[in-house]
């Protein structure tokens, strides 16, 4: 909102839990719209960090390339907790969102992109998840991907297929395709699709 000062201040932070995740709580207040400051607010946030999702599109096929994996977020929502998804991996220290991109469509899918591009920014879960995403399209040859991928010393069971964009686009609007990363990427393929085609099939 225009002429709104926005500030925060956190006052402490404490580490609370460390595992696969690392959760701190904080004390903190932050300005009001309508003036002064907030109360003194106790928050507990996730810690993820800078994330990388790759829409592998491959344009002569017109097909994407979906993994499908156990996903613990949804237990307690699926009875069968297995989501489709796109390639995605965190940022390590001294890697590049690019080298991201390109790293975890080898380890996850067994795909070597061709073209990358960069598609958005986006936060997850911002209400307690501290986790930004930078989301790419990356061109691909399709024709050989499938099987099943992912790094033993992660606990990676990933099985890779290879779907038509009108199958995948069928798949998330009957629900089949319920993980927010894949739908925003999917939308943006469909927007973006015929301009792709016509750039690498030479049309």
């Amino acid at each position: 909102m225009s002429g709104s000062i926005k500030s925060f201040e956190v006052s402490e932070e404490t580490l609370v839990y460390e595992g696969f995740f690392k959760m701190s709580r904080l004390r903190l207040r932050h300005t009001l719209f309508g003036g002064g400051w907030s109360k003194e607010l106790f928050r507990e946030l996730l810690h993820r960090g800078s994330c990388v999702a790759v829409l592998l599109y491959d344009p002569i096929m017109d097909a994407v390339v979906l993994i499908e994996q156990f996903r613990v977020g949804a237990v307690t929502f699926k009875e069968v907790p297995w989501l489709l998804e796109i390639v995605a991996g965190a940022v390590e220290t001294g890697e590049s969102p690019q080298q991201v991109a390109h790293r975890e469509a080898l380890e996850e899918a067994g795909c070597q992109i061709d073209h990358l591009f960069k598609i958005s920014e986006f936060f997850t879960t911002p209400g307690a998840f501290g986790e930004k995403i930078t989301l790419f399209c990356g061109i691909v040859d399709a024709s050989t991907a499938g099987g099943v991928h992912g790094l033993e010393e992660e606990d990676e069971d990933i099985r890779v297929e290879v779907v038509g964009f009108d199958q995948a686009w069928g798949m998330l609007e009957n629900g089949s395709i319920d993980s927010a990363i894949p739908i925003i990427a999917l939308q943006w393929l469909a927007m973006n699709r015929e301009r792709l085609q016509a750039e690498f099939n030479g049309e």
